[in-house]
């Protein structure tokens, strides 16, 4: 476990309380995990860096900026079958930055929302934001974004719609996940992987995003910890390691 020194939540401390993406979706997997690192200190232990993924992100970004500042659709872009171009804001390389990130203070729970996002393109004819995400992976099948273990893929696109409207910027129901998939058929490395790379539609439901947000603040200010999970990983994990201690 380990134990943190830094945006823990205090009922009683009236400022703005600053809550990521990722740790609304953390409430989600378990609000027993999820209490004990915000308000007692102790969160689970960081997950291993995905470098290769993180490069691959980085990449595109890179790729999809030459065509921003030239103003055209980058080829990926025309198999959607829009009118499309890379979004242009003076804010967009803060919005990409992790703990900086879209924000929204949320007046109702004193809570400041932030996520990161990948990209964002522009849709011509009817003028609204495209929210862009990018994954990776390597697997013989085709990929998709309807496995039930992707969910929280696709709450972090309603999450950056939400945010983004909020911010009051129009945008589209429809994002699309750049799909990147590893090719392990070649016959050799030769130095370099090879991708397939599937533009995938997701249309959002923003509709739980504000209910969810409600329930954190009802859970934070709180001064009894969750019940036992028995979904969660962890806490599984945890019961076991105080069993044999």
């Amino acid at each position: 476990m380990t134990i943190r020194t830094r945006n823990i939540y205090d009922p009683s401390d009236d400022k703005p309380y600053k809550l990521s993406r990722s740790k609304v979706d953390n409430f989600i997997s378990c609000k027993r995990c999820f209490y004990i690192a915000r308000r007692l200190c102790v969160s689970e232990p960081p997950g291993f860096p995905f470098n290769i993924n993180s490069a691959v992100d980085e990449l595109l970004k890179k790729e999809f900026d030459l065509y921003r500042k030239k103003g055209e659709p980058h080829p990926y872009m025309l198999e959607t079958g829009k009118n499309l171009i890379p979004f242009q804001h003076e804010l967009l390389d803060e919005w990409r930055e992790n703990f900086k990130g879209v924000q929204y203070h949320h007046k109702k729970t004193n809570f400041i929302l932030t996520g990161a996002v990948d990209d964002l393109w522009f849709d011509l004819d009817t003028e609204e934001i495209i929210v862009v995400d990018y994954k990776s992976t390597s697997k013989n099948s085709e990929v998709t974004i309807d496995e039930e273990w992707q969910d929280g893929y696709r709450r972090q696109m309603d999450f950056y719609q939400w945010l983004l409207r909020n911010n009051g910027f129009k945008v589209s129901d429809d994002g699309y996940f750049v799909y990147c998939n590893g090719d392990k058929q070649k016959e050799s490395f030769d130095n370099k992987v090879h991708f397939n790379v599937s533009v995938l539609k997701y249309t959002g439901d923003t509709s739980w995003i504000e209910k969810t947000i409600e329930k954190i603040k009802i859970l934070l200010d709180n001064d009894i910890i969750p019940v036992f999970n028995e979904e969660c990983d962890y806490c599984i994990y945890l019961q076991d390691l105080n069993s044999v201690t």
